[in-house]
C-alpha cells in the first residue's frame, strides 16, 4: 500500500506536497519522494525513510515549481531498494514522472513485452516502473512534437487495455500538466479536490480525502474507476472515462485497516463504516454469547477504536483505553520476520494495569493476520492482571494473500490457516474469540454509495475481482512474501549498504 498526491497550483507546491505526504504517511513508511516542475526542468528528491527524514530545508529549496507529485511507499514484496522509491522518471517522451499505488497482476508478462516489443528498458523489478513505461510508450507512439490532451487520454486508455490489477496513479508530464487515473475496478482509492485563490483555482489529486482537508482543498469527488483526470499546467481541468467496462470493486481492507478514519472513500465515511462494524459485531456477541461476562471493552490502537466504542455502547459495557501507544513505531504486520514484529509490539504498546486488573476484558482489533501482534498483546493483558481475556476481530479471518498492493504473508503464515476459531483462540492465548461475519462487514462498508454492489474481499474468501489469479500466480507471490524470503532480502540489503549488525 502506498500514498500518492499531485498538485497544480498558482504558487510553489513543495510545502503542500510535503504536508500532504505527512498526512498520508500511514499508507507507507518505507520511502518518500517528491518531484516538481519549473522552467522546463523536473526537480526530484526521494529516499528511504519517513517524510520528515527524507526532506530537509535544502531539499525543499530545490523543489521549486507550481506543479508536482509525491509518493510514500509501502513495499509489497519485502524490498526496500532506494532505486524503487517513487516517483519514478523516464525522459522519453517529453519527460514523465509517475507515482503509483497498487499492484499489477500481469507485471511479469508486461515486463517481457516492454523489452521485446516496446524496446524500452526497465531498471528495477517494480511493477510501478512497468506501469510508467506502458504509459510513456503510448505517448511516444503519437509522434507529436508537442503533447496534447488526446495523446494523454489515449495513453490512459492503453494502460487500461494492457494492465491488469490495481492502480491509482498520478503522472506529471514536462510542461503539460498532471494526469490522475484509476484502474477500471476502482480497487485503490483516489480523490480530486479544488481550492479557489485570488489567482485562480488550484487542484489536488490524492489517495485519501484527508490530505485535501489538511491542505485546504474542497473535495470534488472520487476519481471514478477507469477515469482519467487531467490537471493542465495552464489551469484547465479535463476528465474522461477511458475504460470500456468500468465497475466499482474497491478493496474492503481500506475501510478495515489502511485508510484514516477521517477520510471519505467512494463517498463513504471510513469512520462510520468502523462504527457499523462494531455495532454488527456486538449483535453477533449478544446472539451467540448472551452470557459474555465482559466487564470492559479495550481497543488495540489505533484503527479499532471506532469499532470498539460502538461495540461497547451496543453491549452496554464500559469502554476504556487500556493501551498507550508509542507513535514512533511503524505498523507491525509488514515487518520482515517474527522476531522484529514481536520486539516492535513491545516497543509500540504499554498496558495500564489499572484498566485490566481483576476484570474480564474484551480486546478489539481491526483484524488478525499472522497473530503475532495479537498473541503478544493478549500476554500483556494477562500480565497486567486481567481475569479473563476475550478477543473480537472487526473483520473475518484473513486466510488468503492480497494481490492488489497489500503485503500480506504466505498463507501458511496466517494464524487462521487451516484452523478453527477455537484453534486460533488457543494460538493467540484468549479464553474465547469472535470474528465479524463477511456479510456484516460488507453491509457496514457499502452503505452510502449505491454504485458499489461488490467489494474486493479476496483476503477473506479468496475471490479475486480481476479474475486472472490462479494457483501458479499465488505460488509465485507466496514464494516472494514468506518470512524466509524477506529475511534473505533484508540481509542482502544490509550487505549492499555495508551496515554492521
Amino acid at each position: 500500500m502506498c500514498g500518492i498526491i499531485g498538485i497544480v497550483a498558482h504558487d510553489n507546491v513543495n510545502e503542500s506536497l510535503y504536508e500532504g505526504l505527512t498526512v498520508l504517511q500511514h499508507r507507507g513508511q518505507d520511502a518518500a519522494g517528491i518531484v516538481t516542475y519549473k522552467s522546463g526542468r523536473m526537480h526530484l528528491r526521494k529516499d528511504n525513510g519517513l517524510v520528515k527524514e527524507v526532506f530537509g530545508t535544502e531539499h525543499m529549496f530545490r523543489l521549486q515549481g507550481r506543479m508536482g507529485i509525491g509518493h510514500v511507499r509501502y513495499p509489497t514484496a519485502g524490498t526496500s531498494s532506494t532505486a524503487e522509491a517513487q516517483p519514478l522518471y523516464v525522459n522519453s517522451p517529453y519527460g514523465v514522472a509517475m507515482a503509483h499505488n497498487g499492484n499489477l497482476t500481469n507485471a511479469d508478462e508486461l515486463a517481457q513485452e516492454i523489452l521485446l516489443k516496446d524496446h524500452r528498458h526497465l531498471n528495477t523489478d517494480s511493477d510501478s516502473e512497468v506501469l510508467l513505461n506502458i504509459f510513456a510508450h503510448k505517448l511516444q507512439a503519437s509522434g507529436h512534437q508537442r503533447i496534447n490532451d488526446e495523446d494523454v487520454l489515449n495513453a490512459v486508455e492503453n494502460v487500461h487495455q494492457r494492465c491488469r490489477g490495481a492502480y491509482a496513479a498520478v503522472a506529471m508530464i514536462t510542461g503539460y500538466g498532471i494526469v490522475g487515473f484509476r484502474d477500471p475496478l476502482g480497487i485503490r482509492p483516489v480523490v480530486i479536490g479544488e481550492k479557489k485563490t485570488d489567482k485562480g483555482t488550484d487542484y489536488c489529486i490524492a489517495s485519501e480525502s484527508v490530505a485535501l482537508d489538511v491542505l485546504g482543498f474542497k473535495l470534488i469527488r472520487d476519481i471514478a474507476p477507469g477515469e482519467a483526470v487531467i490537471l493542465r499546467y495552464d489551469g484547465k481541468l479535463i476528465t474522461r472515462q477511458c475504460a470500456e467496462n468500468p465497475q466499482y470493486r474497491p478493496c474492503i481492507f481500506e475501510h478495515v485497516y489502511f485508510a484514516r478514519p477521517d477520510s471519505i472513500i467512494d463517498n463513504i465515511s471510513v469512520y462510520k463504516t468502523r462504527l457499523r462494524m462494531g455495532e454488527t459485531l456486538a449483535h453477533k456477541i449478544m446472539r451467540i454469547r448472551p452470557d459474555h461476562q465482559i466487564d470492559v471493552v479495550i481497543p488495540i490502537p489505533d484503527t479499532s477504536r471506532a469499532s470498539a466504542m460502538e461495540l461497547a455502547l451496543t453491549l452496554g459495557v464500559k469502554y476504556r483505553e487500556g493501551f498507550i501507544k508509542n507513535r514512533y513505531i511503524g505498523r507491525t504486520f509488514i515487518m520482515p520476520g517474527q522476531k522484529q514484529r514481536k520486539k516492535s509490539v513491545k516497543q509500540k504498546l504499554n498496558a495500564m494495569s489499572l484498566e485490566f486488573r481483576k476484570r474480564n476484558v474484551l480486546l478489539v482489533d481491526d483484524s488478525i493476520v499472522r497473530g503475532t501482534t495479537s498473541k503478544e498483546i493478549v500476554k500483556m493483558a494477562r500480565d497486567a492482571g486481567a481475569r479473563n481475556v476475550f478477543f473480537a476481530s472487526a473483520s473475518p479471518p484473513v486466510c488468503h494473500p492480497n494481490v492488489y498492493g497489500i503485503d500480506m504473508p504466505s498463507p501458511t503464515e496466517f494464524v487462521a490457516y487451516n484452523k478453527t476459531e477455537e484453534e486460533i483462540a488457543k494460538a493467540i492465548g484468549v479464553d474465547w474469540l469472535i470474528y465479524q461475519d463477511l456479510d456484516d462487514l460488507i453491509a457496514s462498508c457499502i452503505r452510502g454509495n449505491k454504485k458499489i454492489t461488490k467489494y474486493d474481499t479476496s483476503v477473506f474468501n479468496g475471490e479475486y475481482v480481476t479474475g486472472d489469479i490462479d494457483a501458479a500466480y499465488l505460488k509465485r507471490i507466496n514464494k516472494r512474501r514468506n518470512d524466509k524470503s524477506k529475511q534473505a532480502r533484508f540481509h542482502q540489503n544490509v550487505e549492499i549498504l555495508g551496515i554492521n549488525n
